[in-house]
């Protein structure tokens, strides 16, 4: 792996650790994903570049085909049109999608095996749960703009996830979003210790007290 495709993948893993409301909160406010995408474990912590995939409900052909098209730092980005009554994906694909080196995945609509899931480590943002099955005759598109969660997203973009939600940042704002995050987590560290210091939020915020 080159070096600037390496510093692009730390810069991604940092925004991860920075967390998604952070991101959010210092990358303009915008682009957060629907809160009902939930991950399925709640230690969850993810960032990566988006490869897309467009489904038909109830079927999960493409995302086995898309899957080949996935590496190592992406995150499989499903729009299956927030349908929860079929779980397209389960336990083996997860394994496949491990062995490929997939950062995670994003589904705008249900699982299943999610006790297996969560014991893989892999982390799944879902809509749902749901044990019933799926064809597998339907085809799909792979690598096209989606919407999952009320936000188009486009091949390439990166996404950061934990247990506070999903937020988009679009590739050419990584620096600058990375830069606002720091910024931002430097600026509620210093609130925090003034608050040790018996300051309350009122005086941090500049707000008055409406009681005086």
């Amino acid at each position: 792996m080159n070096d600037t495709v390496t510093s692009a993948d730390e810069r991604i893993a940092q925004l991860a650790a920075l967390g998604a409301a952070t991101v959010y909160e210092a990358n303009g406010q915008r682009d957060a994903l629907d809160p009902a995408l939930k991950p399925l474990d709640p230690e969850t912590r993810v960032a990566g570049r988006a490869v897309t995939v467009s489904l038909e409900p109830a079927d999960n052909w493409f995302i086995h085909v898309a899957l080949l098209e996935a590496g190592p730092g992406d995150l499989l980005v499903v729009d299956i049109k927030g349908y929860v009554d079929a779980g397209p994906w389960g336990d083996v694909l997860t394994l496949a999608a491990q062995q490929r080196g997939l950062a995670g995945l994003v589904i705008d609509g249900a699982v299943r095996d999610s006790r297996q899931i969560v014991e893989a480590g892999f982390p799944v943002f879902t809509r749902g749960v749901c044990i019933r099955k799926t064809s597998k005759i339907q085809p799909g598109k792979i690598n096209v703009p989606v919407t999952v969660g009320g936000v188009v997203i486009h091949p390439g973009d990166i996404l950061v996830g934990d247990a506070d939600g999903l937020v988009r940042v679009l590739p050419d704002d990584i620096d600058s979003a990375l830069a606002s995050s720091r910024a931002r987590e430097e600026k509620e560290e210093a609130m925090r210790r003034r608050i040790l210091n018996g300051e309350s939020t009122l005086d941090l915020l500049g707000l008055s007290d409406p009681r005086q």
